[in-house]
């Protein structure tokens, strides 16, 4: 008798030990997207500001000076865990050099697990005009496109049904 017992407390005890590991490798996945943040050049950037693919993308170019753009983060974030076929990607034009002092401790404390990169362009004249002609440099600047449509936004969404509006706006095939 106590060797089915003593059997059974120990398969137990393994189903819970799996279950508790996968629950914490799944977090600490989502928590830990931005232990390793990369730089990117603008020439690296910009095969990621295109595809021919009809999954949507949204691209959000941010700082962490900028009001408007710490604002509008949760919302873009609230946007991609109501929407995980919607690929996020958070453009930081905040300095490499201060990934490590400033922007990871900055996302840890806001709970932004949204991907973040690192612009490394400090001419930014000669790359705005590739990403969008009409955009004066101002951020929170916001682009939304599949291989079918695009769409700009210099501004700060008010809201997520704001994003949500703008989005199924600009892709019409949703």
């Amino acid at each position: 008798m106590k060797l089915p017992l003593l059997i059974f407390s120990f398969l137990f005890a393994a189903v819970c030990h799996g279950q508790a590991t996968a629950t914490k490798a799944l977090k600490s996945t989502n928590a830990d997207i931005n232990n390793s943040i990369a730089v990117y050049s603008f020439e690296e950037l910009e095969p990621l500001l295109t595809s021919d693919s009809n999954k949507t993308f949204l691209i959000n170019f941010w700082a962490m000076w900028c009001a408007p753009c710490v604002k509008e983060l949760p919302i873009l974030q609230a946007y991609e865990k109501e929407h995980p076929n919607v690929e996020v990607l958070l453009v930081s034009l905040d300095f490499p050099e201060d990934i490590e002092t400033k922007l990871k401790p900055f996302l840890k404390k806001k709970g932004i697990t949204s991907k973040v990169i690192v612009l490394d362009a400090p001419n930014a004249n000669s790359w705005i005009d590739k990403i969008d002609p009409n955009w004066s440099g101002a951020i929170p600047f916001t682009i939304v496109f599949n291989a079918k449509n695009r769409a700009y936004y210099e501004r700060a969404f008010e809201d997520v049904e704001d994003l949500k509006n703008e989005i199924k706006k600009t892709i019409k095939n949703k």
